[in-house]
């Protein structure tokens, strides 16, 4: 089955069969795909935290129990669930530390090209600073980046997965110290096998015909 079928039988797990876990050696490819995940400037501003015991998902599951108590039962009833978090800030420590990891594997091939890097991504880091004044908007775009790889990973691994923004932020980012760390949860995605009242796995995928979303020039 190709990457395209993958994606075309890819759907939202509404109830998760709570008896399944997902193996440990499809975690870890799970794991570097967010690792591997593409970003501007090779900012990498995110963090990710992943809960596989009843415990670490029922600290996640409070940030849900408040207004989006529909969200409880997927975080607790998954196999895993992983929660993607945010830089919120863009600092000079960090820039410093992506071109110290960019030289260690090997990414320059020279003093110039070191120099070139480091200035693509402070110019493109200060743009966003100081004239568009939206890091935090920028920076979750490239949180959103992952969580794309995530969800099309998953699907590939046929591993079923539910993306949600549906939690407190403020409670979830208390909960695992993520503003300490400088960084914010930016959505939550649980991974898994469907249940048996997971309904919407029997219902067709919907999306606009091709030649609505695409076209060519």
């Amino acid at each position: 089955m190709n990457i395209v079928e993958k994606a075309a039988q890819r759907h939202t797990v509404k109830a998760f069969d709570a008896s399944r876990k997902v193996p440990d050696e499809i975690i870890a490819q799970l794991r570097m795909l967010l690792r591997l995940a593409p970003s501007s400037v090779n900012s990498q501003p995110w963090h990710f935290v992943i809960a596989s015991t009843d415990e670490g998902k029922a600290r996640i599951a409070k940030s849900a129990e408040g207004g989006y108590q529909y969200n409880v039962s997927k975080i607790r009833d998954a196999s895993h669930v992983v929660v993607l978090a945010t830089r919120a800030h863009a600092d000079e420590a960090y820039l410093e530390a992506v071109l110290a990891q960019e030289e260690r594997d090997g990414r320059f091939v020279n003093e110039a090209a070191k120099t070139a890097g480091a200035g693509a991504r402070k110019l493109f880091t200060d743009i966003h600073r100081y004239k568009l004044k939206d890091v935090a908007q920028w920076y979750e775009k490239q949180t959103y980046l992952a969580l794309g790889s995530l969800l099309l990973g998953a699907a590939a691994l046929d591993v079923g997965a539910t993306p949600m923004e549906g939690f407190d932020a403020e409670i979830l980012d208390k909960e695992l110290g993520l503003r300490e760390k400088g960084y914010t949860a930016s959505v939550i995605v649980s991974l898994g096998y469907s249940g048996a009242e997971d309904f919407n796995a029997k219902l067709p995928k919907s999306r606009l015909p091709v030649e609505q979303v695409i076209s060519e020039i």
